[in-house]
């Protein structure tokens, strides 16, 4: 049982560190092409993507160790050998999948670290670390498949991590917009301002994307059945996953339409601070709807949608 934890919270800390890492190099590029200002603010994000490859490659570590042990049915981490290790991470498709996790978050640390940071190099970032984002499907459901509709289920599974990702590090970068000093940086209310106002587009995209993939995966999991979401405990989870999803929801189109306009109007008459602070609590909250968001995700990877029926 404490192996379950321990892997519930490795998925935690990975999802997070991951949707971190590719959320906010996606948030970089869509800034940078919405206003120019973005450009001066840009170097401002290299201390925290920095510190979500470090997280990603510890927590990746630990969990192969995880895995490892599971799998070779070890009583404890002390009967571990290389050899079993190493049977794990190439004899299996998720231990492939971490091994091409673990090479795109080393690259993403050297786009981190090598030479002087430029915004352009939020594209390759992005690029890379969707790669290692995609990684996780291959040890989440779409395991229990085989040929077309296995690789049906990690398309869609890739296409729901992806969406969340660009969701979570939009969220993140724009906390990180609210929480600038506006004396010291005098940019980062106007970045903000066009940036949460400009988000509606790309947002539509992604929530579009979620909605289309979770619905995919649940048919592909449990069937054309409801009786899982109420005799289930991975059916119970999931309602409550959608019940934070939706309230998600519900403060970003207060965001869209009712803070973000405020903030801008506030900004031409020279008084930004006060609705910027407003919009900062509103951001918060909603992130950390979408940090329990994840915890049910992580929490839910590691259920039967069958084996757990809610007492």
């Amino acid at each position: 049982m404490a192996d379950d934890w321990l892997n519930i919270a490795l998925r935690f800390g990975l999802y997070i560190g991951t949707a971190t890492l590719f959320g906010v190099a996606v948030f970089g590029i869509f800034a940078h092409s919405l206003t120019a200002q973005f450009a001066a603010l840009g170097t401002r994000f290299k201390t925290g993507l920095l510190m979500a490859v470090g997280l990603n490659i510890v927590l990746s570590l630990m969990s192969m160790l995880v895995s490892a042990k599971a799998m070779s049915g070890s009583e404890s981490y002390d009967e571990l050998t290389a050899h079993i290790i190493g049977m794990v991470i190439t004899g299996t498709d998720m231990g492939i999948a971490w091994l091409v996790r673990m090479a795109g978050l080393l690259i993403c640390a050297l786009i981190i670290l090598v030479g002087k940071w430029q915004n352009k190099r939020f594209v390759p970032l992005a690029i890379i670390s969707a790669v290692s984002f995609a990684t996780f499907a291959w040890s989440g459901h779409a395991a229990m498949h085989e040929g077309i509709v296995k690789a049906g289920h990690l398309m869609s599974d890739i296409t729901h991590l992806l969406a969340a990702g660009a969701w979570v590090g939009a969220l993140f970068s724009l906390v990180t917009l609210a929480t600038f000093n506006p004396h010291s940086t005098p940019n980062a209310l106007e970045v903000l301002s066009k940036t949460s106002s400009g988000f509606a587009k790309l947002g539509t995209v992604i929530v579009g994307a979620l909605v289309v993939t979770g619905l995919a995966n649940y048919l592909l999991i449990a069937g054309p059945s409801l009786n899982v979401l109420t005799s289930t405990q991975y059916g119970l989870l999931l309602v409550i996953k959608l019940g934070l999803f939706m309230g998600m929801l519900a403060i970003a189109a207060a965001n869209r339409y009712l803070l973000s306009p405020k903030v801008e109007i506030a900004i031409r008459l020279d008084n930004g601070v006060e609705a910027c602070r407003l919009l900062r609590v509103s951001l918060i909250t909603e992130t950390s709807l979408a940090l329990l968001v994840v915890a049910c995700v992580a929490w839910l990877g590691v259920l039967s949608p069958v084996a757990h029926r809610a007492s």
